[in-house]
């Protein structure tokens, strides 16, 4: 693999007289596997050469070893190539650059594959409240991604307890919980607070519960004031939405995915982890059907394959899904090649709304799908047929979409509304 991108015998002689270069080879034909560029070859592989010589010379002889000296090695590049920079954010970068492949190459070693997801978050208080998180899973019957909002928030509460000088849950007091909440809660939103002090009390709750604590703080953790229908939904106009999508170039392997997405997004109101899941076995051509299943209430729906959704599919797996065992239906254009995330898919709507002109607070995947209820609420279809479609748990959900007539609104707005 290495006399494919390396023409001289001599340099192809010198990475394998590395006591690394197994590995360097193997994370060779990894990256030419995912689609990487041949200037992303040329450029790591002199820095795994040069990390195999800095982790010889620290006395390590194995991978195991060497992957602890993964940020002595990122300081010792960064001070060779960035003695020059003054700017945080490029010393950060050229540090990233020596890191990464590094990183990389190890834990293919390691674990024999690469992911490109983060490191999760440990529960901080495993010691003191042992099977807080399995309560929350069994008994409370919570999803994996509400518990790691869960042990986010403990986190940042146990971070503040040890700023504070608390060394251990016994030392709570109503004064301390009240501290934690003025300091935290500015940095949030609205319905952020709601969370954190819900969160909160319940850990509380299940620490009186254990006996860890002698008495029942929770209600310490007074709830802000959150009224159900004070928010106005973040939709956008179906105009909006034709400018939105005029905006994507689908000559581009990159504008044919992003323009399925948003159709997805749009005509069926999908979640962005529901559009971030879907698989090719989900999509049924011959019965022109679309499932989407394990939603948000534990429920499946299927719908219609549109017109349109189906060409913007059609195109982007003709002409834009790299070749892949995997069954997932949106990938990463640039390698390594995964399946899109979440975040991925909001980004790429926020990208698009904000390419095409159009103004929204907090732009998202889910202005599409506020967007698409919205339209179905104008078109006077019942609240139980809306919330039915769009996979809403409870009719409550739905509620929200009909307390205003948008439309009307904005003709008062742009006139006297004598008329209205």
């Amino acid at each position: 693999m290495l006399e494919r991108y390396f023409v001289k015998p001599s340099t192809v002689d010198r990475i394998r007289g590395s006591w690394l270069a197994p590995e360097i080879e193997r994370y060779v034909e990894w990256m030419a596997s995912q689609g990487y560029a041949v200037r992303n070859v040329y450029r790591r592989v002199p820095i795994l050469c040069n990390f195999a010589e800095f982790a010889k010379l620290h006395g390590s002889t194995d991978v195991k070893s060497a992957s602890t000296l993964i940020e002595e090695f990122a300081l010792h590049w960064l001070t060779i190539h960035g003695s020059q920079c003054t700017a945080l954010g490029a010393r950060s970068k050229i540090a990233e650059e020596a890191r990464n492949p590094v990183r990389q190459m190890l834990r293919l070693a390691l674990e024999g594959h690469v992911t490109a997801a983060r490191t999760r978050k440990t529960f901080p208080f495993e010691e003191q409240v042992p099977g807080f998180l399995r309560y929350l899973r069994e008994e409370r019957g919570l999803r994996e991604a509400t518990i790691y909002k869960y042990v986010h928030c403990l986190n940042g509460f146990s971070g503040f307890l040890g700023r504070s000088g608390a060394t251990s849950l016994t030392e709570l007091s109503p004064a301390l919980l009240a501290a934690f909440v003025v300091d935290t809660a500015p940095k949030l939103a609205r319905t952020g607070k709601r969370d954190l002090c819900g969160m909160i009390r319940v850990f509380l709750r299940f620490c009186y519960r254990q006996q860890v604590i002698s008495k029942d703080l929770s209600a310490a953790v007074e709830m802000p004031q959150f009224y159900r229908l004070a928010d106005v939904p973040r939709s956008i106009t179906w105009d909006e939405v034709r400018r939105m999508l005029e905006a994507v170039d689908r000559r581009t392997a990159l504008g044919r995915r992003d323009y399925a997405i948003l159709l997805l997004l749009v005509t069926y109101g999908l979640r962005a982890h529901e559009v971030a899941r879907l698989t090719l076995d989900d999509i049924d051509w011959k019965r022109e059907r679309l499932q989407i299943p394990e939603r948000k209430a534990g429920h499946w729906t299927a719908y219609p394959l549109a017109n349109v959704v189906a060409e913007g599919l059609i195109a982007y797996l003709r002409s834009g899904r790299p070749e892949t065992p995997d069954r997932h239906v949106f990938f990463r254009v640039l390698a390594p090649r995964s399946p899109i995330t979440n975040g991925a898919v909001s980004a790429t709507v926020a990208k698009y709304l904000r390419k095409a002109g159009v103004q929204v607070r907090r732009a998202g995947a889910h202005t599409l799908r506020h967007t698409c209820v919205q339209r179905l609420i104008d078109a006077e279809f019942p609240l139980k047929t809306i919330g039915d479609y769009v996979g809403h748990r409870s009719p409550q959900s739905t509620e929200i979409y009909s307390k205003v007539a948008i439309a009307a609104l904005r003709e008062v707005a742009m006139g006297d509304g004598e008329e209205l």
